[in-house]
C-alpha cells in the first residue's frame, strides 16, 4: 500500500464470510450427484465450455460477440499495489457506496502500519484507494478500525441510484396524530445496536433440520400461523405496532 512516496507493506484478509446455505443436487431415484451442463437452445445438444463464446446484448435480437483474446487485452494490468489517492473526512462517503470489507494486516513493517492506523483515527480521516484484484479494478475506503486498518470496497458511480430518480409520494398530507404516533414508535424501539441479534434464521432452521435428520431423528413439525390481515391505514398500522411493543414490554 502506498500514498504518494510513502509505502507500507500489508496483507489483505476478508472481513466477512459467506454463510449462505449451499446444497448438492442429487438424482431423485438413485441419489447420485448430478451436474449442470450447457445446452444449445437450437439443437438441444450439450455444448462443451471450450466451444462457448461471450456476447453482449445491445437490444432484443442484437448481440455483439466478443472473443477471449479481445477481452484479455482489456483486462487491467496485474498489480499488488493499493494506491491511496486522497484522504477525506469520516462521514463524507455516503453509506450507499460501501460494499465488501477486508482487513489489512502488517506485512513486515508493523511500525509504519500502526502509524497509519493511529493517524487516521486521530485525524478522523479515511483514504480513497485503488487496486487490482483477480483481473478487476476496485476503488475503496481505507479506514482505521480499533487500531487496525480496514479496506472497504466502494461501488462505482453508475451503480448508485440517486434519490432524485425516485417517484415523489402522492396522497394526502400526514396528520399530526400520525406523526406523533410514528415518533412514539421510534422512541419505543430506541436502543443500542447489537449485531449478535441479527442472525440468518432460515439458515439456523435448515442446519437444525440437517442435524436432526443426520442423527436419525424425526424433524419436529411446526404449525403455520398466518399473519394478521394487513391494513392500508397508516394510523391503524402505527397503533398496531405500538400495541405490539407494549405487549412485549409487559411480558419482559
Amino acid at each position: 500500500m502506498h500514498a504518494g512516496t510513502q509505502a507500507v507493506p500489508v496483507k489483505l484478509y476478508s472481513a466477512v464470510q459467506d454463510r449462505s446455505v449451499h446444497f448438492r443436487l442429487l438424482h431423485k431415484t438413485d441419489k447420485s450427484p448430478v451436474r449442470q451442463q450447457l445446452v444449445s437452445s437450437e439443437s438441444g445438444e450439450t455444448v462443451e465450455y471450450a466451444e462457448v463464446r461471450k456476447a453482449y446484448p445491445l437490444d432484443p435480437g442484437r448481440l455483439v460477440v466478443l472473443e477471449k483474446e479481445e477481452l484479455e487485452k482489456l483486462q487491467p494490468k496485474e498489480s499488488r499495489d493499493i494506491e491511496v489517492t486522497r484522504f477525506v473526512d469520516i462521514g463524507e462517503i455516503d453509506h450507499r457506496w460501501y460494499e465488501r470489507s477486508y482487513y489489512l494486516g502488517p506485512d513486515g513493517d508493523s511500525k509504519g502500519y500502526f502509524a497509519v492506523a493511529a493517524a487516521l483515527e486521530k485525524k478522523g480521516k479515511e483514504g480513497i484507494a485503488r487496486w487490482v484484484m483477480r483481473d478487476k479494478e476496485y476503488v475503496g475506503s481505507l479506514r482505521a478500525e480499533q487500531g487496525y486498518l480496514m479496506l472497504i470496497v466502494l461501488r462505482h458511480a453508475d451503480e448508485i441510484i440517486s434519490t432524485s430518480a425516485l417517484k415523489a409520494p402522492s396522497g394526502r398530507v400526514l396528520q399530526k396524530k400520525e406523526l406523533d404516533m410514528a415518533e412514539q414508535l421510534i422512541q419505543a424501539l430506541h436502543g443500542e445496536f447489537d449485531p449478535t441479534q441479527f442472525r440468518d434464521e432460515y439458515r439456523d432452521r435448515v442446519m437444525d433440520l440437517v442435524r436432526t435428520k443426520a442423527a436419525g431423528r424425526k424433524p419436529k413439525v411446526v404449525k403455520f400461523r398466518p399473519r394478521a390481515k394487513e391494513t392500508d391505514d397508516v394510523t391503524d398500522a402505527l397503533a398496531a405496532s405500538l400495541a405490539g411493543m407494549k405487549r412485549k414490554a409487559s411480558r419482559g
